[in-house]
């Protein structure tokens, strides 16, 4: 069936078209703005953007890991239910929990001015508004992607290599750096991977902390600039940070490779006793406080205080706004994945597999990016071919048609959501026995009704999950929103960031509140199958 590799070949040609464009973008350079920016804040971009990498890699692997390994490996109290728990900031967006650490931590906060008022008005604390105020939120928000993917790491190690450890006279700490950690290595690197990942394209918490990278760059050369051209060169030089990442992360999956030569364990292997096991349930509890529970009492507070004034009809146009983005997005993206997946099974050819890939590397593509990238090719395609052609037609003063349009919008989302639904899909296709189908077409089914009463119904678990997960994934959406989306097109991320850039914490407790309730629905349907596994 040729038009199943079509399908493969089109959308691996949506996520290359991007990068062309990018490429297509440096042949014309704007001599005046690119002098501004190598004089007075490249190098900066540069150094600040390692340095965000650089401290969220030490910072998720040093969280994500050692959670991970207590309970993975470790009895104490508390631990079945911290074992789920320590998942929750995955529900948090990164620039909610900025805005709420500020308004906390920040000098005319609740937490300074008590201890002011303590101590002395002479006491002066940190500075949260600094390099590691931004790290230590971004490490907060991603450390799950670490902690996940060691935490099935090491379950899946068996008991018997450690107790083999243990009879040659290890130490439980030799026994980690030496068997276990060796061993999940490749899980480690892929968890921190896709957190730097996020980090590179991160736009609100480095905006509510005025610390400037490549996506707040993007953002000022865009609008204030008003350069598309040179905003998308920007956007080409953050690709090359986000190329160096996935090439990490290849190398870490490739370069230590382990068989399975022990069944996977059930339980705990040390057990806490005392003062350690104080010390591992506080420490638990300290992270999830933090990153969790204090937001989200902090959020509340806010509300109650004065969000609900906000509660008005505006609001609840941002919400349908919202809504109906999700919705289509999710639509758009979970059809293209059905059909991807039902590709790779129908036509598993190399060439077929490795579009299929290609089409799946979108989610490494920050949204400032891919709005930059694809508003660039839409500008182009709208001045020099559809505004043309229509003014040839006889319209008068044709505007824009693809430029600013909905359209746009939910193509970026497209793009960069592809692999979140492909997940489930896939999962579910490979439970579908090829005997079944098989037995129907034997039967005189053709390929539709095949489709409809074999595939679609087995189907059904993953394409609920993939749809909310892509649907919960472009509510928190920013960057791409803020920049693409069309004129009176507002959403709770948008209204958060206006809201913020204006410190107005209290009154954004209301949108964030509402993206925190709705982000803990895919941290359950996460939770639950990690149950199950």
């Amino acid at each position: 069936m040729p038009r199943w590799r079509w399908v493969a070949y089109l959308s691996a040609a949506l996520v290359i078209m991007p990068l062309l464009v990018l490429l297509f973008s440096w042949q014309a350079v704007d001599g005046e703005i690119w002098s501004h920016l190598l004089q007075t804040q490249l190098f900066r971009l540069i150094g600040n953007t390692l340095t965000l990498v650089v401290g969220v890699i030490i910072g998720v692997l040093i969280l994500g890991v050692s959670l991970a390994w207590l309970i993975s490996l470790c009895e104490f109290p508390g631990r079945r239910w911290l074992d789920w728990a320590l998942m929750l900031p995955f529900a948090i967006p990164a620039y909610v929990l900025a805005f709420v650490m500020i308004g906390v931590l920040d000098f005319a906060g609740p937490v300074q001015t008590f201890l002011r008022g303590w101590l002395g008005s002479d006491f002066r604390m940190f500075s949260i508004r600094s390099t590691g105020g931004v790290i230590t939120v971004l490490v907060l928000v991603f450390y799950p992607y670490v902690y996940l993917l060691a935490r099935s790491a090491f379950m899946a190690q068996g008991k018997g290599l450690m107790e083999a450890s243990r009879i040659l006279g290890q130490t439980p700490w030799q026994g980690f750096w030496r068997v276990a950690l060796p061993m999940a290595r490749p899980a480690i690197g892929a968890g921190t991977a896709l957190a730097v990942m996020e980090t590179l394209a991160d736009f609100g918490a480095v905006s509510a902390f005025n610390y400037d990278t490549f996506t707040t760059a993007i953002y000022k050369t865009w609008y204030g600039f008003f350069s598309l051209q040179t905003a998308t060169q920007l956007a080409s030089v953050l690709l090359l940070f986000v190329f160096m990442a996935l090439f990490a992360e290849r190398r870490a999956q490739g370069s230590k490779r382990f068989p399975g030569i022990d069944r996977p364990r059930q339980g705990a292997i040390y057990r806490l006793r005392g003062i350690k096991a104080a010390l591992a349930t506080g420490f638990c509890l300290l992270i999830l406080s933090i990153a969790f529970i204090i937001p989200v009492i902090q959020l509340t507070y806010w509300l109650l205080r004065s969000g609900l004034n906000d509660l008005d009809e505006r609001y609840w146009s941002l919400i349908q706004n919202t809504l109906l983005l999700g919705a289509m997005a999710a639509l758009m993206t979970v059809t293209l994945g059905i059909l991807l997946v039902l590709a790779r099974r129908f036509q598993p050819v190399r060439r077929v597999r490795s579009a299929v890939a290609v089409a799946n590397l979108g989610y490494a593509l920050p949204g400032s990016v891919l709005a930059v990238a694809i508003m660039f090719a839409f500008s182009i395609a709208d001045n020099h071919l559809l505004i043309p052609l229509r003014g040839w037609l006889g319209e008068e003063q044709p505007a824009p048609l693809l430029l600013g349009s909905l359209f746009a919008l939910l193509l970026a989302y497209l793009i960069r959501f592809m692999a979140v639904a492909f997940g489930p899909l896939d999962t579910s296709l490979a439970r579908i026995r090829p005997s079944l189908p098989e037995a129907a077409q034997s039967l005189g089914q053709s390929g539709w009704r095949v489709f409809i009463r074999i595939y679609l119904p087995l189907l059904l678990p993953g394409i609920l999950s993939a749809s909310l997960l892509v649907f919960v994934d472009v509510l928190k959406e920013m960057p791409a929103t803020l920049l693409m989306r069309p004129f009176g097109w507002d959403t709770l991320a948008v209204r958060i960031h206006g809201l913020t850039a204006e410190g107005d914490w209290a009154r954004a407790s209301l949108p964030a509140l509402t993206l925190v309730l709705v982000g803990l629905i895919p941290v359950i349907v996460l939770i639950r199958r990690s149950a199950r596994r």
